[in-house]
């Protein structure tokens, strides 16, 4: 209500963006939405709630706080699915609530199954194994033990899914490491069902793989960063257009970043502008004062060479960008006042301040400057 800056949500963008993922699925296929640190920075309620309007109805986490989110916020009950960080205390709640758990290591599985045995319930499990990633998951040398258990607690665990995660898909200097998970992936399947062991879903592909690996598919596959509007890389686009022929790009950015003028000021010229002596102005300037600093996610190595939108015109950031607030050159802007608009990501008349420019500038990935956008930003769903 009081926040410094907002973000906004575009129903009818997403709505695009799933609709091309959809057209690259078999019909077989099940899409499993990851909004995994806080929808990418989006604001998991909001994004949850929106993706579910459009026909969305499996979501993927990291942990049960996101989980529990979630469950507190709607009062609805979607299809969630835990692939990271579930602690003990929380295992009878995700019971009771009947949300699939990742399963990659053997204290995670006993206990979970001895929480199921003593609430006569059925943990719903999604089996991780190891396939070349080495992050999680179980080994290939464990396989057989971990099938003799399986089906040994079969009245205490439901196998909801049997998954991977691929290394690098996003890049084909990976390609050979990719296409060797794959063929362990499916070696661990084979050798599961001939232990009577047939998971409802077989999932390995993210975004990346979807695109570059569409054999990858099985039954379900997780994607988070498509649906945003983002491609994984540059080199994924690029890879995609060129394969498929391609002459526009068919996603469309969800989230737009928007703060307003706090104060003006008048700067002569030969003095520093903000902390330290990082930027002069060579000539009499007006300044505009943005309280956007870097604990609200816009960072601090964008200082001198950021870019906000005013009047529907790039205009820079100048000196340092402070924790709370950055200045920006208004000089030819005689006419602007305080509380106008200012966009820090996303589209002001014909001009566009994007995500990928936020990268060029400041080296980091689209997922990293999203995902770390404050949960304190009120977010909003617009048409």
């Amino acid at each position: 209500m009081f926040s410094t800056s907002s973000i906004e949500l575009s129903r009818q963008a997403l709505r695009k963006n799933l609709q091309f993922i959809r057209s690259l699925l078999a019909p077989s296929t099940r899409l499993c939405s990851v909004v995994k640190g806080n929808a990418y920075g989006h604001g998991l309620p909001e994004f949850v709630s929106m993706a579910m309007r459009e026909g969305q109805e499996y979501f993927a986490v990291f942990s049960a706080e996101e989980a529990f989110t979630i469950r507190q916020a709607l009062g609805i009950s979607p299809r969630v699915y835990i692939m990271g960080m579930i602690e003990e205390p929380a295992f009878d709640w995700v019971l009771d609530q009947a949300i699939e758990v990742a399963v990659f290591d053997w204290h995670r599985l006993e206990r979970l199954c001895a929480h199921a045995q003593e609430k006569s319930q059925r943990a719903r499990i999604h089996i991780e194994l190891e396939t070349g990633m080495n992050r999680t998951g179980f080994a290939a040398k464990e396989w057989p033990r971990l099938a003799e258990y399986l089906n040994q607690h079969a009245e205490s665990l439901e196998i909801i899914g049997i998954s991977t995660h691929l290394a690098g898909a996003e890049s084909l200097s990976n390609d050979f490491r990719v296409r060797q998970q794959l063929q362990v992936y499916q070696e661990g399947l084979s050798l599961f069902e001939k232990q009577g062991i047939r998971p409802h879903l077989r999932h390995a592909a993210c975004s990346a793989a979807l695109l570059n690996y569409p054999e990858s598919q099985f039954d379900m596959v997780r994607i988070g960063i498509l649906q945003y509007g983002f491609w994984p890389s540059q080199e994924t686009y690029v890879r995609f257009s060129g394969e498929r022929g391609a002459t526009f790009n068919p996603l469309k950015r969800i989230i737009q970043w928007k703060s307003k003028v706090m104060s003006l000021k008048l700067v002569k010229r030969g003095e520093f502008i903000g902390y330290g002596t990082s930027f002069m102005a060579h000539k009499a300037m007006r300044l505009a004062v943005i309280p956007v600093g870097y604990s609200y996610g816009y960072t601090r190595s964008l200082s001198n060479i950021g870019k906000v939108l005013i009047h529907g015109k790039e205009r820079p950031v100048i000196g340092t960008v402070n924790m709370n607030a950055l200045t920006v050159d208004v000089s030819d802007l005689a006419d602007l006042q305080e509380g106008e608009e200012v966009v820090l990501i996303g589209k002001q008349g014909k001009q566009t301040i994007s995500v990928a420019s936020f990268g060029e500038l400041s080296a980091q990935m689209n997922y990293e400057l999203l995902s770390r956008l404050p949960m304190n930003i009120p977010r909003s769903i617009v048409r």
